[in-house]
């Protein structure tokens, strides 16, 4: 458009200060907002441009100057004009959003990974160390912060107006969006997606703090269990590791080392096992049978809450070597009884999944 650098950030502090957009706190809002402003600008000159041609055509060929019409034969030059001006803005546009898309929805791989659970009608955050919020999210400054997104009953929006992200939570599927946090602060988390009657009390707020108050917080907020150790404790109480317990005769497949690694399927497809494969593995373990093994896996359906599964996956997450498994093989005193456990379950299979490689 022609901008010099000092009016185009101009414009975007004018537009924050006067609150017609929220306040830029995270790395990746002032790109949003140079392409709002943008986009904004080439809106207000199309609109002001075609505005002028009407009133003049209105006035120059009006009746009493014009009573005749005049017959205009066709321009090339001017019809190439107003259609590869407008399409040339629109491709920037275009590759402009696009780029900022994968930004966004692209986690860095040093991200902390913070999981969240929308159900009617609250935000459930679960940190790694066990720290527990509800329609709260204390995070620290500088820090990549991706966060995994899970629905349990409806369809949620996970929005944080201030940090220019906003990420669906489906039930039965992750998804995920990152940021990082620029200014400590108190910021709006709000669900953007209609899920019941009182959607609109779906709200919660964005603590970010400095490294040294995150320490803090970490340390008094502890509930002095992890995900992983909870994942551990679980992973006992449902004997999973009567077949995944790396010895040569074991009924299911090591799970030691099985985060991020590809493995082939009983059908002879490769798979990246992540997180959302792990999930799918527990409770949906037909089809994911790993390529030497039979599928003896029963599924864990609607028997390990969403908040267990987040556990288990970060337990398998976490496991390099199967020694603390074949530790528990014998041994029941880890978690006395979980509430996630199905009442007269003592499965021989394992939580993590049916359909993991040996490593």
């Amino acid at each position: 458009m022609g901008l010099s650098p000092v009016l185009w950030q101009f414009l975007v502090k004018w537009m924050v200060n006067s609150a017609i957009i929220p306040p830029e706190a995270s790395k990746i809002a002032p790109q949003v907002d140079a392409l709002l402003v943008f986009m904004t600008l080439v809106s207000l000159v199309g609109l002001v441009l075609v505005g002028l041609l009407v009133t003049a055509f209105s006035i120059l060929y009006r009746r009493e100057r014009n009573p005749v019409p005049t017959q205009i034969e066709g321009s090339t030059l001017l019809e190439a004009t107003w259609t590869f001006i407008p399409l040339g803005l629109f491709l920037v546009m275009f590759v402009w959003g696009s780029v900022l898309y994968f930004r966004i929805y692209t986690p860095p791989p040093n991200a902390m990974n913070i999981y969240v659970v929308g159900k009617q009608w609250m935000w459930k955050a679960e940190h790694p160390g066990g720290q527990h919020e509800i329609n709260s999210l204390h995070i620290p400054i500088g820090k990549p912060i991706q966060l995994t997104l899970i629905s349990q009953d409806v369809f949620h929006s996970f929005s944080i107006p201030a940090f220019r992200v906003k990420r669906e939570a489906i039930p039965g599927r992750y998804t995920t969006v990152w940021f990082e946090a620029t200014t400590p602060g108190k910021y709006h988390l709000f669900c953007t997606q209609y899920c019941g009657t009182q959607h609109s009390g779906m709200v919660g707020e964005i603590d970010v703090l400095t490294p040294e108050d995150y320490k803090k917080w970490l340390a008094t907020s502890t509930s002095g269990v992890s995900l992983a150790q909870n994942g551990e404790r679980l992973f006992a109480s449902l004997s999973c590791s009567a077949c995944h317990n790396g010895q040569p005769d074991s009924r299911g497949p090591s799970l030691a080392n099985v985060y991020g690694s590809r493995l082939t399927l009983a059908s002879g497809q490769p798979v990246l096992v992540d997180e959302a494969y792990l999930r799918q593995a527990i409770l949906n373990p037909s089809a994911h049978i790993t390529q030497g093994y039979a599928p003896i896996m029963p599924t864990y359906q609607g028997q390990v809450s969403e908040e267990g599964l987040i556990s288990l996956v970060e337990y398998i997450k976490n496991l390099s070597s199967n020694y603390r498994v074949q530790q528990t093989m014998n041994t029941s005193e880890l978690l006395p009884e979980q509430p996630d456990k199905a009442p007269g379950k003592n499965s021989a299979a394992a939580t993590g999944a049916q359909g993991v490689a040996k490593p």
